[in-house]
């Protein structure tokens, strides 16, 4: 994996948004406790790892639990048209539009696998293949086509079903659903370690 290329911006972001993921939501502990793999987020080299959202502002939902269901992954709010970046370097598996992630973006990163929902943009078909487009943020994905870590991949909107400009990010590790915030977690703490160390 590519090294990692956060500058000291993105990782104070970073470092604002896991002091927030502390008091986001009632019962988050237990919210990890059914997380279906919670140890995947430790002992993992984090370095080329990206924090997903520019302009960052709060976490809004918590994955697990919530009113209509259970909720498979974290909402990153930020201001409308913030860019998206890779969170980890993979390939891009899926593109799709639908009523409820709307515009949605999938990478497959080894055994990990991201999506990001709710983007600006649409998805279009030619006979090369089908790609994700928002010509507004000048970005093209196409499926089967590499992402470097840390690469501007979309940005945020409104589509499919939500009430407010937000990235959902969602994580799944062997095909089991993993809560992101875990992982983001696991980042800072080595951002932090390493830091000291230097």
């Amino acid at each position: 994996m590519a090294k990692s290329k956060l500058s000291r911006p993105h990782k104070l972001v970073l470092l604002a948004g896991l002091m927030g993921l502390s008091f986001l939501g009632l019962g988050w502990k237990q919210q990890f406790a059914k997380a279906q793999n919670t140890e995947v987020a430790t002992g993992i080299n984090w370095s080329g790892a990206s924090f997903p959202v520019e302009s960052f502002q709060e976490y809004t939902s918590a994955f697990g639990y919530r009113g209509e269901g259970f909720h498979y992954g974290l909402d990153l709010a930020a201001p409308q048209g913030s860019y998206i970046r890779n969170w980890w370097q993979g390939t891009v598996v899926e593109v799709w539009q639908d009523g409820r992630c709307g515009t949605g973006i999938a990478i497959q990163s080894g055994q990990w696998e991201h999506i990001y929902c709710h983007v600006q943009g649409s998805v279009e078909k030619t006979s090369q293949g089908t790609y994700f487009i928002d010509r507004a943020g000048g970005i093209q994905l196409w499926e089967g086509q590499q992402i470097p870590s840390g690469t501007r991949i979309a940005r945020v909107g409104m589509t499919g079903r939500t009430t407010g400009p937000h990235l959902h990010w969602g994580l799944k590790h062997s095909g089991r659903w993993v809560d992101p915030a875990r992982v983001l977690r696991s980042m800072y703490n080595q951002q932090i370690q390493q830091a000291n160390r230097g």
